[in-house]
């Protein structure tokens, strides 16, 4: 198993994946934080989360990416090098706004740096279903998102601590668009697919074929509510984590930093590379529901914190590690379940789809909703819910073991 992670085909996936995940917390949970310091209102940090809509809506300009190319580097890399040299740019250029002063102006590039994102999402992930070989989609789906949660240690816990100590929020969002450039020169050396795919032929094919080619496949209606519904207990717990351990815990926003964002992404990149060695053993289906399982149940630690009457270091430090743990397992399984969805030839249209539709909980129903569940049920009721808001999502996964089985075969 070792070997599969040192593919010329998977290394490389651990820098592209740190290059998709770095502008996801600077456009989310470090700027929430950043708003949260500043004094901004609940109710906007609430809102800011609808920043992330590109992240949902990338399966409308997907064809795009599918039917056409840059003229340099090829159908994949000619995009992703092309969208990280624009985020290097103007992840940089939020740093000369602040939340107190110039929210809306701030928020407004937020949307350009979260659209220009999730387009390199739709690139990469289509590089990644084109370049791996079928014995590396599990080992590739773990470097995958280990890099992907290595970026947002350093966009998100580390980026709190040198706001908070050293360069404050402007030279720190400077420091990540330089890191999103360095980024670009690993594009530049990864290799090609083996097996290129025809694109498709025209722009009407590239927008109708994937979703004819998806929707002629038995049980396609249940696959998509499957996705939507598989995560969306994750998502509840972690839409305002950073403002629950500011404001509600009492923790500083150092040790936020430290614990939740540092240490907490470090337990998901351990978890997401188990997830793909144990995966391997396991088959999808029972990786799904098992890791599904550990996921939910893990959102109960944040409600030990919501009841403890003082702030506990350690208390959140294993809180913390074991719900990123049980995230990282249930990651790694859920991205092999949309690469094993993909055909090829529109693995950009139909791995956005799918993605887009997974994040449909976190951007329109756990951000907006968040607050008011919070305000209704209080801190320690809302994490208990969240593992109810699991539940339908496992009970669909146990319904449909069958089909899922099947497309692992």
């Amino acid at each position: 198993m070792s070997r599969v992670y040192t593919s010329p085909r998977v290394l490389p996936l651990l820098i592209l994946g740190f290059a998709s995940g770095l502008p996801l917390a600077l456009v989310s949970g470090t700027l929430q934080a950043w708003a949260t310091v500043e004094q901004v209102s609940l109710t906007e940090i609430g809102f800011l989360t609808l920043v992330g809509s590109a992240y949902t809506l990338k399966f409308l300009w997907a064809p795009l990416i599918d039917r056409y190319a840059p003229p340099f580097m090829g159908r994949r890399r000619g995009w992703i090098l092309l969208t990280q040299l624009l985020l290097a740019g103007s992840i940089a250029a939020m740093g000369l706004f602040s939340p107190s002063v110039n929210l809306t102006a701030l928020a407004l590039l937020a949307v350009w740096v979260a659209f220009l994102s999730a387009t390199q999402d739709i690139a990469f992930d289509a590089y990644c279903t084109d370049v791996l070989q079928a014995h590396e989609r599990a080992a590739g789906a773990a470097v995958k998102v280990m890099g992907y949660r290595i970026a947002m240690i350093v966009s998100g816990g580390l980026a709190l601590i040198l706001a908070d100590r050293w360069l404050g929020w402007a030279n720190t969002y400077f420091l990540m668009g330089a890191f999103m450039a360095l980024c670009a020169l690993v594009t530049l050396v990864s290799p090609d697919p083996q097996e290129q795919s025809r694109p498709p032929r025209s722009l009407s094919e590239a927008v109708v074929a994937p979703l004819a080619d998806f929707f002629s496949r038995p049980g396609a209606w249940s696959v998509l509510a499957l996705i939507v519904l598989y995560k969306l207990g994750d998502a509840f717990a972690g839409a305002l984590s950073t403002t629950f351990l500011i404001r509600a815990a009492g923790f500083t926003l150092s040790e936020v930093g430290t614990i939740n964002k540092v240490f907490g992404l470090a337990a998901t990149v351990v978890g997401a590379l188990m997830g793909g060695a144990i995966m391997a053993r396991l088959g999808l289906y029972r990786a799904l529901m098992i890791f599904g399982l550990l996921q939910a149940v893990s959102n109960l630690g944040y409600w030990l914190i919501a009841i403890e009457t003082a702030p506990s270091m350690w208390l959140m430090g294993m809180v913390v590690g074991l719900e990123n743990l049980c995230g990282g397992l249930g990651t790694a399984a859920f991205v092999a379940l949309l690469m094993a969805l993909c055909n090829r030839t529109y693995s950009a249209t139909q791995f956005a789809l799918l993605s887009a539709l997974s994040a449909v909980g976190r951007t329109y129903l756990a951000g907006p909703l968040t607050p008011l569940l919070v305000q209704t049920l209080g801190w320690p009721g809302f994490f208990i819910c969240t593992v109810f808001i699991a539940v339908p999502g496992l009970l669909m996964l146990r319904c449909y073991r069958g089909l899922i089985q099947q497309l692992d075969a």
